[in-house]
């Protein structure tokens, strides 16, 4: 499985240990077998009481002992590989996610991610903590045994060495099989997940429209499908463990018979033959074993090409990489950071959304003064998004530069750069947590009397007052508690805490009533007055108060004017403001 070798590259010393191990407790196996057979010999044939045995009778005991403890030392290195190696996947993927942003998510669906990182990842466990290590003793444990074997008896170690072939060719016509239907059970089993997030979330809707039956309807499609492929998958598991069993019974079977028939004849002593028998499923134990193991193979496979297909694919969606991995040293630029507003500038900035016929951005260059208010306009598709993408660093510019009081930005780490920004979304995502912990997202370290200074500011501290628990009552999933003018406000209150010196707003105001907008923009107000402000536009009547605004379409900076020199232009402005009466009365 090369898609999981860099992925348990942590764990490898405990993997190896459990190996070890393992070898250990078949070395034990042989002391065992030719302990019992110093005692049965004489016990038996030679009539000699327990006294005359009690040194070989101590060694089996101790021996006894020690192989159990062997087994539990190995069974221990492998959960803690499988534990280390679980925690590893989980932290890259979520590092490499955080790292690339929410231009990650595109096409991806939300309920088949949770899946993979949940039920997906434990899946790998039996595959690391018990098939990685069994593969070093199907090698070289029936090595050992036949060695041993070979030393009391030629013949029957042949005859091992000839059956051993059978059980890896079975496992190979059997598994190859057995894989394809492991796969499209996993398939099943994302798309199933997927869908009752989806069906979870849109439940009002579905509700409203009377599509809830139907969708249940659906739902008991997938689940059956899944319930299929799980019971197929699970079949040709169970017939390749019953063709092994059967093939290794037998060959243990004939070796018995050929053993029997040489000791009748006098050609093979009592002790030898007893120790051969004993021997002979040591020997086909780790092959079968291996055999058995192999279903985790196949429940692992899919999950290891399913990450890797995603993170690859997740780092294609921006042109070019970030100029920082998670962990890597940020280098040292003197960027003002926290020191009031900065000064941002756009130099032949373009960007391509992979596969996309036409780009995003055609060779922007505009300047952000510093403590301006910027926004972009545009009809729906322009670029507005993109541009503000770019400046959040949720993408990274085809070509062009990023200029941040002179530095490009692209030579700041990530989080180094994201000190420097705060976001009011359109619509702030809150989790379920209390509104204190949602608050200090912006700054971990803050007060509580900072923490309320900042709600204070937001125009949000009077109803978190009043809240059951005040800032420690929690918010619900999404912040259900709270309406969406006190959810944007909860935001603004984010951004006052965090007081960066570059602002992106996307129309924060945009769906709310008529209330909690003007509660809203008075809190806008306040903190626009602290940084440079950058504000997406999708209804013209916010902006007839910016330094500047941004005329986007198609990609391209069309028009570049104040609101008044825009109007009188007779512009594509122009005919955004005819067609927006809110902003004609104003």
């Amino acid at each position: 499985m090369r898609a999981t070798e860099a992925v348990y590259a942590p764990a490898r010393a405990m993997l190896l240990g459990a190996a070890l191990l393992d070898l250990a407790a078949v070395a034990s196996t042989i002391g065992q077998v030719a302990a019992l057979a110093a005692i049965l010999q004489p016990v038996l044939l030679q009539r000699q009481i327990i006294d005359d045995v009690a040194a070989p009778a101590a060694l089996l005991v101790v021996l006894t002992l020690v192989r159990a403890a062997l087994l539990g030392g190995r069974e221990v290195a492998g959960q803690r590989a499988a534990v280390r190696v679980k925690s590893v996947l989980r932290d890259r993927v979520f590092d490499r996610l955080v790292h690339l942003g929410p231009s990650a998510l595109r096409g991806e669906q939300t309920g088949e991610l949770v899946t993979l990182l949940g039920d997906g990842v434990e899946r790998m466990d039996a595959y690391v903590s018990r098939y990685l290590p069994q593969r070093v003793l199907s090698v070289t444990g029936p090595v050992i045994v036949v060695a041993y074997v070979g030393w009391l008896d030629p013949l029957s170690a042949g005859l091992l060495l000839l059956s051993a072939p059978v059980i890896p060719l079975l496992m190979m016509a059997v598994g190859s099989y057995t894989e394809e239907h492991v796969r499209s059970q996993w398939k099943a089993l994302g798309r199933l997940s997927a869908h009752i997030l989806d069906v979870v979330q849109g439940l009002p809707t579905l509700k409203l429209l009377w599509q809830a039956e139907a969708e249940g309807n659906h739902l008991t499609v997938l689940s059956t499908a899944f319930r299929i492929r799980t019971l197929r998958a699970l079949r040709y598991a169970f017939l390749s463990s019953l063709v092994l069993e059967l093939m290794t019974t037998g060959a243990i079977a004939l070796l018995a018979v050929e053993l029997g028939l040489r000791m009748l004849d006098g050609a093979i002593g009592f002790a030898v033959t007893l120790q051969v028998l004993l021997l002979a499923p040591e020997f086909y134990r780790p092959l079968r074993e291996l055999g058995a193991q192999r279903h985790a193979t196949m429940e692992a496979r899919p999950v290891a090409e399913r990450v890797q297909a995603i993170l690859p694919a997740a780092a294609t969606r921006s042109s070019r990489p970030c100029a920082h991995a998670p962990g890597e040293t940020a280098l040292t630029i003197p960027v003002p950071l926290h020191t009031g507003p900065i000064q941002v500038e756009f130099r032949e900035v373009s960007y391509a959304y992979p596969g996309a016929a036409e780009p995003a951005l055609r060779s922007v260059s505009v300047s952000l003064s510093r403590g301006s208010r910027t926004a972009l306009v545009g009809p729906s598709g322009a670029g507005k998004s993109t541009l503000a993408s770019l400046v959040l660093r949720f993408l990274e510019p085809t070509s062009g530069t990023i200029l941040a009081d002179g530095v490009a930005i692209e030579t700041l780490s990530l989080e180094q750069w994201r000190e420097c920004v705060g976001l009011v979304p359109q619509r702030p995502y809150l989790f379920d947590a209390s509104a204190l912990e949602n608050l200090r997202l912006a700054r971990p370290s803050a007060s509580l009397e900072e923490v309320e200074s900042a709600a204070v500011l937001a125009g949000a501290h009077h109803f978190l007052e009043r809240l059951p628990h005040g800032y420690h009552t929690r918010l619900g999933e999404r912040g259900m508690r709270l309406s969406g003018g006190q959810a944007q406000r909860l935001a603004i209150a984010r951004a006052f805490l965090k007081a960066a010196p570059l602002l992106v707003l996307d129309e924060p105001t945009s769906a709310l009533d008529a209330e909690s907008e003007r509660h809203v923009r008075a809190a806008l107000e306040r903190l626009a007055d602290r940084c440079t402000v950058l504000l997406i536009a999708h209804r013209l009547s916010t902006v007839r108060t910016a330094d500047q605004i941004i005329v986007l379409r198609s990609g391209d900076v069309v028009e570049l004017g104040t609101h008044r020199d825009l109007v009188a232009g007779c512009g594509l402005y122009a005919r955004l403001v005819d067609s927006d009466s809110e902003l004609m009365a104003a």
